[in-house]
């Protein structure tokens, strides 16, 4: 049966297309690589090489804001900055980025003000002060800013009366002094209570009784005893608070607004809503404790950029903007082609760092082949991203081994390198010495920290790829990973390879069981979390078996021809329990085939895994082999 997997994976790649993107066909060059980065809230969507199509993107969300990547400089956003309220309410539809726009609204109701999220207090205020009763009975719609407005509307009612709201007092009726009579003389139904007991003392059949006496007795309320509901109160339902703490009580909104003023850090606080503050909407964290607190998030932004792993939030709590540590995302080219590179890179989206493969030891005596350029160090920085160049004995051991016995050919090397990589200005090499003899360890060890030296004189990073290695045999291999760990700035693990090309029997080229292992022992040799770069693989092994399910050879696919594979066989699918990856095998002339899948759900899972152990970043060997929208996952998962 035809597997569903290339299935779902059309459908992506057609969805993806629906963002604009690079032409498959177009030649790539520096303006092809993403320069925005687009978020919502703090969190990243999507990159794009140009600012319109990232104002177009963002547009699609609410609270949504886009950077320059290079800079980090925020140069589009639609935030809001005026809130209507109505009755100490709002809504999300509510919120506006003119002023012109948010009074439109305000007009059209009452009990109204409009917030200016970037100054103290209210922009625009129109409350009400005045409210219809009939009994002790209102509605909504009864509130009115006028005596006028009111009198209006309660002489379309018998028996009805006005209350003041910022006196808290009855002001108007239109009773006759026989019907007050007569209402005097029926059953009482009004009892005062205070802090939710009754009184005891007189009940009241008139409402307007019951309120005078309420008057005279401090916090006291009326209840009506067949209903159960609290009719009128003497308590100021509005709270004014300086740090959380109550300093006075309003029955008027306006007037506990006036009176806030005169203090620093006040709210006006009724029912639990926040009415009126002075208190700045964009706060600044650092690690969780409030530093700072702005108006204006031009402000905030400058402030919160000048800390590490800061943070603003709104009043409310929801995220701005952040600078915490992210997952540091590294891409080994694997070509010396610059043209390659750029074209892997414009791929990409949230990559921090690309390796492309410049500098080759050719010879024992130091000699080294050079195919830097600065002017693509120049490319990719102007788009927020830096070049960390490899460093490479093309796997020969032999060579390491006469070059590690040459002291003056390291110290060539070393210096000639080191002189190259300051000129082109690259935050620092990487270092990728593979295939160490055993009996070259101390000697590598030794070369290691002359490196090291050599490139922090120069002011550059060093990170060093290691083998994932096993605790069992890790004593008697050629690297010494705590001592080596002790020397450069980062470590990559290279956690893939479980199965490779020389093995004698399938299996994935990293089995999760496997891979976190690694991250284990890289652990146990007190390597610090923050030292620690996974490197993950972006392809798969295909082991091919004779009729008698003996191997006969296998071959390396990449990630994103997975899809065109399993949809040009009949395969059957099988998840590996143990491996946590799904197995596919299929029959092609006589042969039969096997391969663990390296897909975007484990590509995340992963990406996870680094997360979970608070590892620095990961490695990606290497790009181009990964299909292009897994970027997108990428990027919203650092």
């Amino acid at each position: 049966m035809k597997s569903t997997w290339g299935l779902l994976f059309a459908l992506l790649l057609i969805v993806q297309a629906a963002v604009p993107g690079i032409p498959a066909s177009a030649a790539v060059s520096e303006a092809d690589i993403t320069k925005f980065r687009v978020y919502q809230n703090d969190k990243a969507l999507y990159e794009f090489a140009s600012l319109s199509k990232s104002v177009a993107y963002a547009k699609r969300f609410r609270y949504s804001h886009v950077e320059d990547i290079s800079k980090r400089q925020w140069v589009w956003d639609n935030l809001p900055r005026y809130v209507v309220y109505q009755s100490g309410l709002t809504r999300p539809e509510w919120e506006f980025r003119s002023y012109s726009d948010a009074l439109a609204l305000a007009k059209t109701l009452t009990d109204v003000h409009i917030w200016d999220l970037e100054q103290t207090g209210w922009a625009y205020s129109q409350h009400v002060r005045f409210q219809v009763f009939q009994g002790d009975k209102s509605l909504p719609s009864w509130q009115f800013s006028t005596l006028a407005e009111a009198k209006q509307e309660a002489k379309l009612w018998a028996n009805s009366h006005i209350m003041d709201l910022v006196t808290n007092q009855w002001v108007w009726d239109n009773m006759t002094m026989d019907w007050k009579s007569a209402e005097r003389k029926k059953q009482a139904v009004y009892d005062l209570f205070v802090g939710g007991v009754s009184t005891g003392g007189t009940k009241y059949a008139f409402l307007q009784d019951a309120i005078c006496a309420s008057a005279s007795v401090p916090r006291s309320e009326v209840v009506n005893m067949a209903t159960g509901m609290v009719v009128y109160s003497n308590l100021p339902p509005y709270s004014v608070r300086q740090n959380g703490k109550e300093i006075r009580t309003f029955f008027s909104i306006d007037n506990a607004a006036a009176y806030a003023k005169a203090f620093i850090g006040t709210e006006v606080v009724k029912g639990g809503e926040v009415w009126w503050t002075n208190v700045p909407y964009l706060q600044v964290y650092q690690k969780n404790r409030l530093v700072q607190s702005f108006h204006n998030l031009k402000a905030a932004l400058l402030y919160a950029g000048t800390l590490e792993n800061s943070r603003i939030k709104t009043a409310e709590g929801r995220p701005v903007w952040d600078n915490t540590r992210k997952l540091l995302y590294i891409g080994w080219n694997g070509s010396s082609s610059n043209e390659t590179a750029l074209a892997q890179v414009a791929d990409t989206q949230g990559l921090d760092i690309d390796s492309p493969t410049w500098f080759v030891l050719s010879a024992p005596d130091g000699t080294m082949t050079d195919t830097s350029d600065p002017a693509f160090v120049k490319q990719l920085k102007t788009r927020g991203k830096q070049v960390m160049p490899v460093v490479i004995n093309s796997h020969d051991s032999e060579l390491a081994s006469a070059f590690l016995q040459n002291p003056a050919g390291q110290r060539m090397f070393i210096d000639k390198l080191a002189d190259r990589l300051a000129e082109l200005g690259v935050r620092g090499v990487n270092l990728d010495f593979e295939a160490i003899a055993p009996q070259d360890r101390d000697a590598y060890t030794a070369f290691v920290i002359e490196f090291t030296d050599a490139m922090h004189r120069k002011g550059l990073t060093v990170s060093i790829d290691l083998p994932r290695g096993h605790l069992s045999w890790n004593d008697k291999s050629g690297y010494d990973y705590e001592k080596l760990a002790g020397i450069v700035d980062t470590v990559v693990i290279m956690a893939y390879d479980q199965f490779w090309k020389g093995s004698t029997s399938p299996g994935p080229v990293s089995g999760f069981p496997w891979f976190e292992e690694g991250i284990t022992n890289y652990l146990s040799y007190d390597i610090p979390r923050s030292k620690i770069i996974l490197g993950i693989p972006f392809y798969i092994r295909v082991w091919k078996l004779d009729e008698n399910g003996k191997l006969v050879g296998n071959s390396a696919l990449m990630m994103k021809d997975l899809p065109q594979l399993l949809a040009s066989v009949e395969e059957t699918a099988e998840y590996d329990r143990y491996h946590r990856q799904t197995k596919y095998t299929y029959a092609k002339d006589g042969f039969t085939y096997v391969l663990w899948a390296e897909t975007p759900d484990t590509i995340m899972a992963r990406i996870a895994t680094a997360k979970k152990y608070d590892l620095a970043g990961i490695a990606v060997w290497r790009l181009g082999y990964e299909p292009a929208e897994l970027w997108t996952e990428l990027l919203r998962a650092k």
